[in-house]
């Protein structure tokens, strides 16, 4: 399975483009669409859109093998867009050691999907740019018209 457009532009509205590295919230060296530096990556003369939608599918593919990794159930694409998403904000690490995960492996689908409204925080404030991408997230998956799922 692979990241669907709206999933991608969930991603990219969310993480912006900035052509120079920048810190980010979490105080980490970054550029282009939230890609996280390495510790020998230097980018001194900043780099292209191109270059950064090429940094940016090499990132999704590693989010895609997470997900596909971690999940042992089956996902609507929404589902996966979602996690996608939220592996490529927080890493792979913090979804393996998730309640959110926990549900979903053991078919709890609802329950799941409402623990993603829960990573809206850095440290102890909320963040209103994080609640807003868990929410889009929540709706990609559970898009309109589907059931309502029921808070856990």
């Amino acid at each position: 399975m692979h990241l669907s457009p709206a999933g991608l532009d969930l991603l990219k509205e969310s993480e912006g483009f900035r052509d120079c590295v920048y810190v980010d919230l979490a105080g980490f060296r970054t550029i282009g669409f939230g890609h996280r530096l390495s510790a020998g990556d230097s980018y001194p003369n900043g780099i292209s859109a191109s270059q950064g939608e090429a940094i940016l599918n090499r990132d999704v593919e590693i989010a895609e093998a997470a997900v596909g990794r971690l999940v042992k159930v089956p996902l609507t694409q929404g589902q996966f867009d979602a996690l996608v998403d939220f592996v490529f904000n927080l890493g792979a690490g913090r979804l393996a050691s998730s309640t959110l995960l926990s549900y979903l492996n053991s078919g709890r689908c609802d329950a799941a999907a409402w623990q993603l409204l829960a990573w809206d925080h850095s440290g102890s404030n909320e963040i209103l740019a994080l609640k807003a991408r868990r929410e889009a997230e929540f709706h990609l998956w559970n898009p309109p018209g589907s059931p309502t799922p029921v808070a856990a």
